[in-house]
């Protein structure tokens, strides 16, 4: 038997642990001298002492959606610094082009071709990201740190190529826009008596989403990359245009507009004295007004000092090819209308918009060519459909229900195709889909692919990424304790037949 104190409790405690385990620590503070009621009695959550139930492994609450980039086609082997290939644009006939008529016995004259020659030149994309050594270790049995990395880095990589496919900008460039026209109005309004300056900056889709009223108009920014190196990419904006001085009373509204700049879906407008005119407004109309006090602290108008609107590392997106001058895409421009009001999409009072038969009638009158989707904001998908669903226009539409609906009824419908009549063959539903970047105010019709009539086997791909070469990532060497990877792609956006794109613009809300 165990005679000191020590070799007891040594004794109980060898027993305790050969005991069940859910007794070990009432025997342990037995051997121990304790009263084992003390474990219920003393530690409670308050203390910490408990499980933590952490679901493995990290969750990726953020949207990843790329439907242009999932629906063009993907073609490999690019080589060289630019894809080219050499366009016929039109067949000419001999002497009167719309007459074939010949005499007995003798020949036509010879037809000839209208060609141009088209290139395109590749651009990289890419992301990095990096993970400590100490990171990775700590996440085990937790996440798969160097796994989940590269999964975000491509996602990143691919949302970035989203925006780049529909807005990328290598030769669109704003410049300088006009001097705003000002004015001021009614009554009411708090905007303290003054003469105010306005100044305008146009505004790209990527200026636009790179700008904010927090952040200010997005001009240059130099990168530091993961080489050390540095690198400028412009943030999409125009130059600033001339101020335009205005007087207000206390109870007028200022207002200022200016002509609607091609390029542009925003404008940037800068209110102040002048000198020190302030951001006030980012508006996807060509016109703004301000009826309260302005607001402190806000990016100067001195800061826009150079167009900043394209790089020279890009491409040219779908929007942008379309509303470049001399795509012959069908573009339209609603006009001012009241400024910081503008100019709504019209119902034709027959379930259709009016601004969206134009396009189609003029796409096929131009080109015998239609959209195969529409791509819009969900404002205007809203306007839309409230444009076609009136009582007016009520027996006119298809409504059409599902073999499964059980008779249900649902609130909110929303026009999910638009009719296009005017086709060879009868017309076509064309889809009308909310893309996350198209701003507020566009329209971007686009058509997939060619009808037959254009012999599509030499055209397969109206537009398609041509690949140099396609993601790849690159774990790059260990220089510190860290693990650093890129995932990058080599490719450019080849627009075959820019013809076949309808964009409107300049839409207000409904």
């Amino acid at each position: 038997m165990p005679k000191t104190p020590a070799e007891r409790l040594q004794k109980s405690m060898s027993d305790a642990l050969a005991a069940p385990s859910d007794d070990i620590a009432r025997s342990v503070l037995a051997a121990a001298g304790a009263d084992p009621s003390t474990l219920e009695k003393t530690i409670a959550t308050a203390q910490g002492l408990v499980a933590y139930d952490l679901q493995t492994p990290a969750k990726s609450l953020y949207p990843a959606a790329t439907p242009i980039r999932n629906r063009l086609p993907r073609v490999q082997g690019g080589t060289g610094t630019a894809t080219n290939w050499r366009q016929v644009n039109s067949l000419i006939g001999s002497g009167f082009d719309a007459m074939g008529w010949v005499p007995e016995g003798q020949r036509a004259g010879f037809m000839s071709y209208s060609t141009t020659s088209k290139a395109a030149a590749y651009a990289t994309l890419g992301e990095e990201d990096t993970a400590t050594f100490e990171a990775i270790s700590a996440a085990r049995g937790f996440d798969d740190i160097q796994a989940s990395m590269a999964t975000r880095l491509l996602t990143k990589t691919m949302l970035k190529e989203e925006m780049a496919l529909l807005a990328g900008n290598a030769t669109l460039q704003l410049g300088t826009p006009p001097a705003p026209t000002t004015g001021a109005t009614g009554s009411g309004a708090t905007l303290p008596a003054a003469t105010y300056s306005v100044v305008v900056v146009a505004l790209s889709l990527e200026g636009y989403r790179n700008s904010s009223l927090a952040g200010g108009v997005a001009t240059t920014r130099t990168i530091t990359g993961a080489d050390a190196k540095s690198f400028v990419l412009n943030g999409g904006a125009s130059n600033r245009s001339a101020n335009t001085l205005q007087a207000v009373t206390l109870g007028q509204t200022l207002q200022a507009s200016v002509a609607a700049q091609q390029g542009a879906v925003g404008y940037a407008w800068f209110v102040g004295p002048a000198g020190s005119e302030t951001l006030q407004a980012i508006t996807t109309l060509n016109s703004a007004t301000f009826a309260a006090p302005l607001t402190g602290g806000q990016q100067l108008a001195s800061t826009v000092t150079m167009d900043c609107s394209t790089n020279s590392q890009a491409f040219d997106g779908l929007l942008t090819t379309a509303l470049k001058s001399g795509s012959n895409a069908y573009v339209k421009t609603l006009a001012s209308g009241v400024p910081g009001v503008g100019l709504n999409l019209t119902g034709s009072g027959q379930g259709s918009v009016v601004e969206i038969d134009d396009m189609l009638q003029a796409m096929w009158e131009s080109a015998q060519v239609s959209p195969t989707v529409l791509y819009v904001n969900s404002r205007q998908a809203r306007d839309i459909s409230a444009k076609c669903l009136t009582s007016a226009s009520g027996p006119l539409l298809h409504y059409f229900q599902q073999p499964d609906g059980g008779g249900q009824v649902s609130a909110g419908g929303m026009i999910e195709f638009y009719y296009n009549p005017f086709l060879l063959d009868g017309g076509v539903k064309i889809p009308i889909k909310i893309h996350p970047y198209v701003p507020p105010g566009t329209i971007l019709g686009w058509c997939e692919d060619l009808p037959a009539q254009y012999q599509n086997s030499d055209v397969p791909n109206v537009a398609e990424v041509k690949c140099r070469q396609d993601y790849y990532a690159i774990d790059w060497p260990i220089t510190t304790r860290q693990r650093q990877k890129g995932v990058y792609a080599e490719e450019v956006l080849a627009v075959y037949a820019p013809f076949a794109m309808g964009v409107i613009t300049n839409i207000a809300a409904g």
